[in-house]
């Protein structure tokens, strides 16, 4: 079946090039505001942490400062952990789910853990609920050496003086059903190449590392969530979009070798989590309250 009858953008069996890349960009509007619904909410977070920005995009004339926070009293000797949201601009739970941890719960690991909190990696792909970058890029394939897409190079930059300090690293993500009606389709449309259809789970999971796995610290994160929402059954095939289960919740993933987020730390535990909020047995809040018992379980894991 040909990319035209899943994309409305190229021509089947055909990559895009310059004309096609600009039909897209022309696509994409404008639906929230970073500025209202994260700088605002980061800004009177200073009280409490070192709030700082770590770099800035620029997009046909539009800038998007990027914002970290860290912990005060910065303690060599404690465990650090970095959490990420947001690396896919439309996965909004992931970006608001590392601000109310930041908000609530932050607080009670002061002095037991150093931690680094990036809400939203990719604040132009937020406002426009977008997974990709205004290059068509998808920054969660893009963290190399040497990196052409802004911002995974930003984040990088700033974990490289701290890389090889981490503990943990929490990476916040979410699987929609647009993954399946809109991204996977725009892939092949973009790369000239067939769709080919998946199925999307419908619940919690989690990706590990292939070359480093650590089940006991996926366990708890599972343990900790399934309280808040349902966790992802196998599908048909035993495994969830493509991979195999390794455990209940669980499929691997080679971070570094797919240039995932995940991987830039160089942490002993690390974990992609991935919640649904299509599911009808999900709300907004759920979904958010998921990523958030996800963070606290991993900190209260090491």
């Amino acid at each position: 079946m040909n990319n035209s009858h899943f994309y409305p953008i190229g021509t089947a069996g055909l990559a895009w090039g310059a004309a096609e890349l600009a039909q897209w960009r022309a696509c994409q509007v404008r639906q929230r505001s970073y500025a209202d619904d994260v700088l605002c909410r980061i800004e009177r977070l200073r009280e409490r942490f070192d709030v700082s920005s770590y770099g800035e995009l620029t997009y046909a004339g539009e800038h998007f400062p990027l914002m970290a926070a860290r912990s005060r009293g910065w303690q060599p000797d404690l465990p650090t952990m970095l959490v990420t949201g947001g690396v896919h601009g439309y996965e909004t739970s992931g970006i608001h789910g590392a601000l109310c941890f930041l908000e609530d719960h932050a607080q009670s690991y002061a002095g037991r853990v150093n931690l680094l909190v990036v809400p939203c990696v990719s604040p132009w792909a937020y406002e426009r609920i977008q997974r990709w970058n205004f290059d068509a890029i998808d920054p969660n394939r893009s963290f190399c050496e040497g990196s052409p897409v802004q911002e995974s190079a930003a984040l990088m930059r700033l974990v490289a003086p701290l890389r090889g300090q981490f503990t943990a690293h929490l990476d916040l993500h979410e699987t929609t059903d647009t993954d399946e009606s809109e991204y996977r389709p725009a892939v092949a449309a973009r790369d000239g190449k067939p769709f080919e259809p998946c199925t999307i789970p419908d619940g919690f999971y989690l990706v590990d590392d292939t070359q480093n796995p650590q089940p006991q610290f996926q366990q708890a994160i599972i343990e900790a969530v399934q309280r808040v929402t349902h966790i992802a059954p196998a599908d048909g095939q035993g495994g969830i979009i493509g991979s195999p289960l390794v455990a209940h919740g669980v499929i691997h993933y080679d971070m570094q070798a797919l240039g995932l987020c995940a991987g830039i730390t160089g942490a002993r535990y690390t974990s992609t989590t991935e919640v649904y909020p299509d599911s009808p047995r999900a709300t907004p809040e759920q979904c958010i309250a998921a990523q958030v018992a996800a963070v606290c379980a991993a900190l209260d894991f090491l």
